[in-house]
């Protein structure tokens, strides 16, 4: 989740971060507590975010009263036009927020995220940058170590599980993975080996670096894929919506069921607990990754997926375990001679999401800020540091390059690299473009030799 709290409202802004709250991680605290044995990372930047003085509040006000006027909005127009049935079913999940705006404010003084932390076990660089893009040793120093640092001071324990963001990976970045004690990322070597190979089901150890562990490609877009799982005409359609933003239709046009749209969760979810028995059947670790919005802010029914799914493995005796768990428990072979490639979960599985000629500008600009730091040498402020670690943050050049969010992100850019410069200018404004981000960030990543 980009830094979005204090960032806008609709359509573009902390709006997200609230609906992600109510539609996924509060699903997804429920399907933990059950037992599933799923590896969660928490990225600082969301973990930021989630402290944030005010934004839980914000967040029960957001879901208790602008959403129930929403919907009541809508629920009044449905009627007027003599649709009944869609009126039923915006009264429903009306419900499902206000739901949610009890669940928050029943969280208490700690919030979410302390609710969340049992659960927390991988970390993920301070504000999500795509790390082989960085320009020197010191900003990816910065990135990795105040986000390693970040989950210490919240999550205590540490195993070295590190989420490298956007699965973006380099074999240069080895040496400072290790210098920072992380012992395993999850690397997408689609391309190198080919969808399906049997060789991503063995992590991979480097000489100099942590254990690479390949995710699944082949079984991650069973789910995550065109043709994925929450396609399926059931589910609630995510692009069919009301004036006010509301989704009361299924992906074939009817009126939304829940109750139908359950059962097909539940049977899609026996079909991939067969599908990954099938995948292992002859040995092997397959790691599934997935941004956890995809369940519940993009897909209404993925918490229901995922709690189904969980159930069926324990059913069937298909072994899920934890991804630290298992890399104590499997072997490892060494990594092949001569690779050396740069690969991203992107689209293509290269750095072009993230600097191709359409976002060449956001790509020159986050060099060109973090050598003006580096330039600084020690006079450089914690200010500056978190100024350049708010513009670092993959998310502006993804939402630009994939035409998400119109002018969005290339005015946060702006902001936060004139945040940057009234840092380095020692200006007092600087500390309002970056808000509550990073805020125990250091300047020592910057200075080490």
């Amino acid at each position: 989740m980009p830094y979005v709290e204090g960032f806008g409202t609709w359509p573009f802004g902390e709006e997200w971060l609230w609906e992600a709250i109510a539609t996924s991680y509060l699903p997804l605290l429920d399907v933990l507590k059950e037992g599933a044995p799923f590896t969660v990372s928490v990225t600082p930047v969301l973990a930021d975010q989630l402290q944030a003085p005010g934004a839980m509040e914000r967040c029960e006000a957001f879901l208790h009263d602008l959403r129930r006027a929403s919907h009541v909005l809508d629920i009044d127009a449905c009627r007027e036009a003599g649709r009944e049935d869609l009126a039923v079913e915006l009264e429903r999940a009306c419900a499902e927020y206000a739901a949610s705006a009890d669940a928050v404010a029943g969280l208490g003084a700690d919030g979410l995220l302390a609710r969340l932390a049992p659960f927390v076990s991988w970390t993920s660089s301070a504000t999500h940058a795509v790390l082989p893009l960085l320009a020197t040793d010191a900003g990816v120093r910065l990135q990795v170590e105040t986000g390693i640092a970040s989950h210490r001071r919240r999550f205590g324990d540490w195993g070295g599980g590190f989420w490298l963001p956007e699965c973006a990976y380099a074999p240069w970045l080895d040496h400072f993975l290790e210098e920072a004690g992380v012992h395993a990322v999850c690397v997408e070597l689609t391309d190198i080996f080919g969808l399906g190979d049997a060789r991503h089901l063995t992590p991979l150890r480097s000489g100099d670096g942590p254990i690479l562990v390949p995710i699944d490609r082949a079984l991650i877009d069973v789910v995550w894929g065109a043709a994925g799982y929450p396609g399926g005409a059931a589910y609630r359609d995510y692009h069919h919506r009301t004036s006010r933003d509301h989704h009361p239709w299924a992906n074939d046009g009817a009126v939304y069921d829940l109750a139908r749209a359950h059962a097909q969760a539940e049977a899609d979810a026996a079909d991939y607990v067969a599908r990954c028995a099938a995948r292992i059947a002859n040995g092997g670790l397959c790691v599934l990754a997935f941004d956890t919005e995809l369940f519940g802010h993009w897909w209404h029914e993925g918490p229901v997926f995922l709690a189904a799914f969980a159930r069926e493995a324990r059913r069937v005796g298909l072994p899920l375990v934890g991804l630290d768990d298992a890399l104590a428990a499997v072997d490892t072979v060494a990594v092949p001679v001569g690779y050396g490639a740069t690969t991203t979960w992107g689209d293509p599985h290269t750095l072009q999401t993230w600097s191709a000629p359409d976002v060449a500008d956001i790509a020159v600009s986050l060099r060109d800020a973090e050598l003006r730091v580096v330039a600084a040498g020690p006079t450089v402020s914690e200010d500056v540091a978190r100024a350049l670690l708010a513009v670092q943050a993959s998310d502006w050049a993804f939402m630009a390059h994939r035409e998400q969010a119109g002018d969005y992100p290339r005015e946060r850019l702006a902001g936060h690299l004139q945040g940057l410069t009234d840092a380095l200018d020692q200006l007092p404004s600087a500390s309002a473009s970056v808000r509550h981000l990073a805020p125990h960030a250091s300047t020592a990543p910057l200075l080490e030799p």
